[in-house]
């Protein structure tokens, strides 16, 4: 599947051709940073089994953007990086603060961010300086836990929480949402999801990202244009959407009978399906069984059960396997992470892989210019405004 080379431009004859509707299956670019062969993703060529089993968020980051494990010193060295870096410059706190209580989260994200990049010590820096884009990914990649769970904070009516310099990542997160000191468990849940959703190839963010630095801008203008691709219900809200419809079923006893309505009526069930993976997201098996052992620790099994009931129906009625989202939404919500932060959740992994696509454009890049077919008139001609009907 391709699209054909347009030999004239402008000849709408030359340029016929067989279109993908949303570029499916066209190869646009190459790349080394994540691959996904039939059900099988790898960073770097680690499968994401081992990875999600044995990594911590801050090693996926550093394999991600310099293309191995690190050792224990480099490992030291990023990870002292990113706690000296987590903290948020008082205007962007104050900006936090003046939005409008019903904000979009993800909206939030975007604009503190872009704002974010007018504080940034590099800011003056040349788009594609190398040295200058990793101190930037850094304060980005920090920042991000901060930015989400302090928008989360505000809109209820709370003030944000400032991040410990002895944390993780994933820790700093879970603390920032309470001010509760987190537990093992929770914070290896939070590690283990943010490795899982780290990278994911040329999904449509990291295609926004990539277009984006490709014309030289810079890369805080890329992560924006990220942000807002991800923000979409088709690329990183379905997992909000699968947990409002466990809530809206509400009991364990109704799953079966309700989603075998939501079948019968045709309704959309989200949390299932992939564009790319064909036989199973290889990444919801991770999540199915955190989001069980969670829930049995926090006494709260009843979001697990039936994410588990539909599940079963749905893949044995439909054929249909679930996706990395579909069990996403049952350990959030255990996890005490409110429903409109979950695609912030994912941002704050997500950036990681988006940063390592940015580095990988700048260093060899080539204006991404696509072509689009033409399948409008031709041989028409300006009509005289008072000839026209």
């Amino acid at each position: 599947m391709s699209v054909e080379k347009v030999e004239a431009a402008g000849d709408p004859k030359a340029e016929e051709g067989k279109v993908e509707k949303g570029l499916e299956g066209v190869v646009a670019l190459e790349s080394s940073i994540s691959s996904i062969i039939g059900s099988t993703l790898t960073y770097r060529g680690i499968e994401i089994d081992e990875l999600a089993e044995k990594a911590t968020f801050e090693e996926v980051v550093y394999l991600l953007w310099f293309g191995k494990l690190p050792n224990r010193a480099e490992l030291a060295d990023l990870d002292s990086r990113l706690r000296e870096n987590s903290e948020l410059p008082e205007p962007v706190y104050q900006l936090i603060k003046s939005f409008p209580k019903d904000i979009i989260p993800m909206d939030g994200l975007r604009s503190a961010v872009s704002v974010l990049g007018h504080y940034d010590p590099d800011t003056a820096a040349k788009p594609d300086d190398s040295e200058a884009n990793l101190r930037k990914a850094i304060r980005m990649t920090a920042a991000f836990p901060i930015i989400v769970t302090a928008i989360e904070r505000v809109k209820n009516g709370l003030e944000p929480i400032k991040p410990r310099k002895d944390l993780s990542i994933a820790g700093n997160f879970v603390y920032m949402l309470d001010g509760v000191a987190p537990d093992r468990i929770a914070i290896r849940a939070i590690d283990t999801a943010l490795v899982l959703h780290a990278d994911h190839e040329l999904n449509a963010s990291t295609f926004s990202a990539r277009g984006t630095v490709s014309t030289l801008s810079d890369i805080y203008s890329a992560i924006v244009s990220a942000i807002g691709t991800l923000k979409g219900p088709l690329h990183g809200g379905a997992n909000e959407a699968v947990m409002k419809m466990l809530l809206k079923i509400d009991d364990v006893s109704k799953a079966q009978q309700w989603i075998k309505d939501a079948i019968a009526h045709k309704e959309k069930i989200m949390g299932f399906g992939h564009r790319v993976y064909k036989n199973g997201d290889p990444r919801a098996k991770h999540l199915r069984k955190m989001s069980e052992e969670l829930g049995k620790l926090k006494g709260e099994t009843r979001w697990f059960e039936m994410s588990a009931i539909i599940d079963d129906y749905v893949s044995n009625e439909k054929g249909l396997l679930p996706n990395v989202d579909f069990y996403s939404a049952s350990l959030y919500y255990v996890l005490g992470i409110p429903i409109e932060a979950f695609t912030p959740v994912f941002a704050c992994s997500r950036i990681s892989g988006w940063i390592a696509h940015c580095f990988e454009q700048y260093a060899d890049n080539r204006l991404i210019r696509p072509r689009a077919h033409y399948n409008g008139p031709i041989n028409q001609h300006y009509i005289p405004i008072e000839e026209r009907v």
